[in-house]
């Protein structure tokens, strides 16, 4: 209930039941416009078009354009007879409906020459709307007690959330100096683990290198005992021919020139000489104990072992739902975790480039005690650096909200603010609608099916005189082929806080009734007018 409903109210009241003071006046003319209507001077049009000889009025003739000279016959299409209601509420009604047999005042002082049997209505529709309006009056007083309390409830909490605001920012810049200690605690344990942990690399790389010198010796070894075939301790250009997949230039034709320049221009190579052919065929060489499989085929198995890593990675989401490039992604990254600081105690060999060769290098080594124990310590200190900054972000987060909070219109006297953070459900038979106050509004299906937002928050939208009457929320989901969802919300006093009904108007634009005590005004006492 607005502020100018309250005041009708109350002069309804006052004016409802009471016996009328009539004034005399020309039949039809309101006590308003009493002093345009004096007996025995000339009558000048309301409209100041003519002037008239007072017996002109009423007179079932119509001389002015606007009907004001014929207020209580219908001799004027325009005109307008007024209702004295003595009892009830005043009224007006066309003037056509004067005299046409059908009771309009509850006076019946409309019927006055029809004939028609009417009977005077006004003090029983008095009786009971005094009864209405006696109601609605206590649920106004009651609801602007609550107003009370929740303004002294809100200027508390503006209190509590100031003096919160201004013990977060102390702790904030506490948080701030925590933050970068210890971050200087965590570069500096940073980086005798990573000079460690690059050590125990290089020395896994190294051996790495030892052991592919070894197996690489001994299949020069090997093959040079293939290709010796009258076992001479040699390789000759015959027993060099006998594998045509040596081919230099791959033309299918492999000739002696070609197998001579492979020996270095000689025609036989010893088992110290051959360790330079050993470099140029190595490649291409297909051993003649082993089947048809070619060279990338026997990579395979590699590749093979790189693919549990995958999985490893990827637990938290179903198989079937991590993208391809994000496959390949995570791939291509698999060999950059070392140097990225993977600080785990030990990496797992899924992780390391050693995968990919031959299961004869074995997994890299767990590190060594000493390292172990610098790449623990550098842990202890990301983790406490980590746990510092978030607590620095917790607190950014709760300023920035308290601000909000703090900065927000919530009504001339914040007597809105109870409404923040909360939310209030209207079921019909087919939706479930949801309104969170300077939130946002939502439409759900009540048997089944995804939410529709009806707008988000806005602005305050009534009139200038009574701006809090009225919430604008937009920007919703848009309709199809349609503008964004829209809704407003119309405010009226009452007792509860109740969603009490919902509409759509217009297409896309929704409009709900909410009631709440922080609208209801303070009732005023008005004097009322004779009748």
């Amino acid at each position: 209930m607005t502020s100018s409903q309250t005041q009708y109210l109350l002069l309804l009241l006052l004016s409802v039941g009471v016996s009328a003071v009539e004034v005399q006046r020309p039949r039809g003319v309101p006590l308003s416009k009493r002093q345009f209507y004096e007996e025995g001077k000339p009558f000048t049009c309301l409209d100041g078009s003519r002037t008239i000889p007072f017996d002109r009025v009423n007179d079932d003739y119509c001389d002015c354009k606007d009907g004001s000279d014929e207020p209580g016959t219908a001799a004027c299409p325009n005109g307008s007879f007024h209702c004295t209601n003595a009892g009830f509420r005043p009224g007006f009604i066309p003037s056509s409906r004067i005299n046409d047999g059908i009771c309009d005042c509850c006076d019946t002082t409309d019927e006055y020459n029809s004939g028609a049997a009417c009977q005077n209505t006004c003090r029983e529709l008095g009786r009971k709307e005094k009864e209405s309006l006696q109601i609605m009056l206590e649920i106004t007083k009651e609801g602007f007690l609550l107003k009370q309390q929740l303004i002294q409830e809100a200027k508390r909490g503006l209190e509590e959330k100031k003096a919160k605001q201004a013990d977060i920012q102390i702790s904030k810049k506490d948080l701030e100096n925590k933050v970068e200690a210890l971050r200087t605690v965590k570069e500096t344990a940073e980086q005798p683990e990573k000079e460690a942990k690059e050590r125990h690399l290089k020395a896994w790389e190294e051996q790495k290198a030892v052991i592919q010198m070894e197996k690489d010796k001994a299949k020069m070894a090997e093959v040079l005992s293939e290709l010796d075939d009258d076992a001479d301790g040699s390789v000759s250009v015959a027993e060099l021919l006998s594998h045509s997949e040596l081919d230099p230039d791959s033309d299918g034709s492999f000739t002696e020139a070609e197998a001579q320049g492979l020996l270095g221009g000689v025609d036989k190579v010893d088992t110290v000489a051959f360790e330079s052919v050993w470099k140029n065929i190595k490649e291409k060489y297909i051993s003649e104990h082993t089947n048809t499989e070619t060279p990338a085929e026997v990579e395979t198995p590699g590749e093979e072992i790189r693919e549990p890593a995958l999985d490893n990675d990827s637990e938290q989401y179903p198989e079937d739902d991590i993208p391809e490039e994000e496959e390949d992604e995570e791939e291509e990254d698999e060999d950059d975790d070392q140097d990225d600081g993977d600080y785990k105690q030990s990496p797992p060999p899924t992780q390391t480039p050693e995968k990919k060769e031959d299961d004869d290098e074995g997994t890299m080594p767990p590190f060594d005690q000493e390292t172990q124990i610098l790449i623990d310590a550098a842990q202890k200190a990301r983790d406490a650096f980590d746990e510092a900054e978030r607590a620095l972000r917790e607190a950014d987060d709760q300023i920035k909200n308290l601000e909000k909070e703090i900065s927000f219109d919530f009504g001339p006297n914040a007597e809105f603010a109870y409404l923040y953070s909360q939310c209030y459900e209207l079921s019909t038979s087919e939706y479930i609608y949801r309104l969170c106050p300077f939130n946002r509004v939502s439409q759900k299906p009540k048997f089944g099916g995804s939410e529709t937002n009806l707008g988000s928050w806005g602005h305050w939208a009534g009139p200038e005189d009574n701006i809090y009457s009225l919430m604008k929320y937009e920007h919703g989901t848009g309709c199809w082929q349609g503008p964004n969802r829209s809704t407003m919300i119309k405010l009226t006093c009452g007792k509860e806080t109740v969603v009490t009904s919902t509409s759509e108007p217009s297409r896309c634009e929704y409009l709900m009734e909410f009631i709440s005590p922080a609208v209801c005004q303070e009732p005023v006492l008005h004097q009322h007018e004779e009748l």
